[in-house]
């Protein structure tokens, strides 16, 4: 994660002209050997060679022990390493021989306590500082808002089991990592492929990818086809199914602002040139940082376009019919604040996203947050991901892997091959999304095997509520991504083709399965018939259950998209009971079927019903599995 400095140097130089009010140390009686060393380390400090500056500072010391700017220079430079323990023992070694000459830095005392996760003693320390007498108003703004970090901390530890947790981010590896800059990662539903920024020579921003086989990463290379340019792409974001990449183009000749939304597609030779993804996205204003929801309808991205809540906020657009991106809609103030949001991440269970903002209560600057979709849609449940993930530190992109353990994140922890990297590490388990699996296909025409580009809707059985509807490729492949613990309806509608409705009773299967469901499509001819897989009755009952509406009216749409088709509906039970009863039970649950049809305006003319009985099994009445395939309602066309 990007470094914020805390610690400013200049503090601690301003210290040698300060007055000396009843104080032990005296900074002009300091040996003339130790000030030429502390004058040289300043000057190595000041350009950012901070181990030479160490190395001259601790010189200093040992010229002249009692060198208190020298230990609380000393400590300054630690705390801009990021060396917490050691710049909090060079403060506490510099408070100890004189108190009050040192009061004034308990403040950059109390950030580096909380940089090592010393909480409680940071916030100690801070309310001394806030406690010196006629301390400037600047120097009690910033005592206050730490102290309001280290109180939320505070209150955060006890509140959460995170002391049982181990933060222990992994490098990725040299086969990713170099010594550029690499960050920004983004992976597949299937974990097997990661894309990411590297910033080429220190200047040129370009995609990168790898593959992950037989459980090591690929060596990175230069993205295929025509996405990279000589111009900064950046902030990308692959679909689940890695045919799509969206990104951040900033300074583009075609762009609409300094930094515009770009869209490139995955063909046979490679990515595809970035195409501008235009109004209304993209304004003359700042828009960056896109996601992708798992069925590629909804996209996610951060804006400092007017009539938001604060600089940055996080926006959502949806794709309409035609394909084109829909007018932004704020996510509104459960998310965004008087500060700025940022670097949204949607989970593979488009139900959970991740994102940054330095407007909510956090541990200080850009601080990691996951928010859950509510039932009416709204991102609500706002959390903050906690200590260690968060820091004093500016936090950056996060991603969680589809298992909704493994998260991947940029670093420049101590391992670091070269500024920032990727590294991995496992997400605790209050902060996770929901677990979930997935279902990829390929819908094709039954006749011919061919594939066909059509939408794939997916229904919560239990509500009746569509979750979502994903559009195949142009093989029509198709992936989804579902939720754990639910039934789900799969349906396919398209023209000239009878409908597909099936159930899938997922609701007890272990999360993170993969499964493979074909669809064929039935060209719509005489005698081509469809079960009515989500009808649902009573047993011996024929009143149509309200889960069957959903299905009942796509019914109504096949028969409205094709005015001159006649069906017939056709009831079957299996062998359990009375013959004649059956027959009748049949008969009538057909005939409730084509009485919703009427009620819903398809002429009666149209329609036919039969009740078989148990007379035409398709599966074995000895099993229940067989018997289950027998209780069905059918459609067959008897004329076009």
């Amino acid at each position: 994660m990007i470094t914020r400095c805390f610690i400013l140097i200049a503090w601690c130089i301003a210290v040698l002209a300060a007055p000396s009010f009843a104080q032990q140390y005296r900074p002009g009686k300091v040996h003339k050997k130790a000030l030429n060393f502390y004058n040289l380390a300043l000057d190595k400090a000041q350009n950012g060679e901070y181990e030479a500056a160490i190395r001259l500072v601790n010189l200093a010391l040992d010229a002249d022990r009692r060198f208190v700017d020298a230990w609380l220079t000393r400590a300054g430079i630690y705390g801009e390493m990021k060396y917490y323990d050691s710049c909090i023992a060079s403060y506490e070694q510099a408070f100890a021989m004189d108190a009050a000459y040192t009061e004034d830095y308990k403040l950059p005392y109390a950030i580096n306590l909380a940089g090592a996760g010393r909480f409680e003693a940071a916030l100690e320390a801070v309310n001394q500082f806030l406690s010196i007498p006629e301390i400037n108003e600047a120097s009690r703004r910033a005592g206050e808002y730490r102290k309001r970090s280290f109180e939320f901390a505070v209150n955060y530890q006890k509140q959460h089991e995170v002391q049982n947790y181990v933060f222990a981010p992994a490098n990725v590896g040299d086969s990713i990592n170099t010594g550029d800059l690499e960050y920004y990662p983004s992976v597949t539903i299937d974990g097997n492929t990661l894309v990411f920024t590297r910033r080429v020579g220190g200047h040129n921003e370009d995609f990168f990818v790898s593959h992950r086989k037989n459980d090591q990463w690929t060596r990175a290379k230069s993205m295929d086809g025509d996405i990279n340019s000589n111009f900064n792409e950046g902030a990308q974001n692959i679909s689940q199914d890695g045919e799509w990449l969206v990104f951040t183009g900033c300074n583009f000749p075609e762009g609409l602002g300094s930094c515009d939304l770009f869209f490139s597609s995955l063909t046979k030779k490679g990515w595809s040139a970035p195409e501008n993804i235009g109004e209304p996205v993209n304004t003359e204003f700042w828009e960056s940082a896109p996601c992708l929801s798992p069925d590629k309808r909804e996209l996610y991205f951060s804006s400092n376009r007017p009539g938001g809540y604060g600089g940055k906020d996080i926006y959502v657009s949806r794709r309409l019919p035609n394909g084109r991106w829909g007018a932004p809609e704020n996510l509104g103030p459960g998310i965004n604040t008087a500060g700025d949001e940022s670097c949204p991440f949607i989970h593979a269970d488009n139900q959970t996203m991740y994102f940054t903002s330095n407007g909510l209560t956090g541990y200080g600057g850009d601080d990691l947050f996951v928010a859950r979709k509510q039932a009416n849609g709204k991102w609500e449940d706002v959390e903050n991901l906690g200590y260690p993930i968060n820091t004093i530190e500016n936090e950056g992109s996060l991603i969680v892997a589809a298992d909704g353990k493994t998260a991947y994140y940029a670093s420049d922890r101590a391992d670091t091959r070269g500024g920032l990297d990727i590294y991995t590490f496992e997400l605790r388990e209050d902060i996770r999304p929901n677990k979930t699996l997935w279902v990829r296909g390929r819908v094709f025409d039954r006749s011919n095997k061919e594939g066909l580009p059509s939408a794939v809707e997916l229904i919560e059985i239990g509500s009746g509520q569509t979750l979502m509807k994903v559009q195949t490729n142009e093989n029509g492949e198709y992936l989804i991504t579902l939720p754990l613990g639910k039934d789900y309806a799969f349906n396919v509608n398209r023209k000239g083709y009878l409908f597909y409705s099936e159930s899938f009773p997922f609701s007890h299967q272990t999360p993170d399965s993969t499964y493979t469901i074909d669809i064929g499509l039935q060209p719509i001819e005489a005698n081509a018939s469809v079960v009515l897989k989500n009808i649902f009755f009573d047993v011996n009952r024929f009143e149509l259950k309200p889960q069957s509406i959903a299905e009942l009216n796509r019914v109504v749409t096949l028969l409205n998209d094709n005015p001159g088709v006649t069906v017939m509906i056709s009831g079957h039970t299996d062998s359990t009971g009375n013959a004649q009863e059956n027959t009748k039970l049949s008969e009538n649950r057909a005939k409730a079927v084509v009485d919703y049809l009427v009620d819903h305006q398809i002429a009666a003319g149209r329609l036919q019903y039969k009740g078989f009985g148990a007379s035409e099994p398709v599966g074995d009445n000895n099993t229940e599995e067989g018997r289950a395939k027998n209780r069905r309602t059918e459609l067959t066309i008897l004329s076009k």
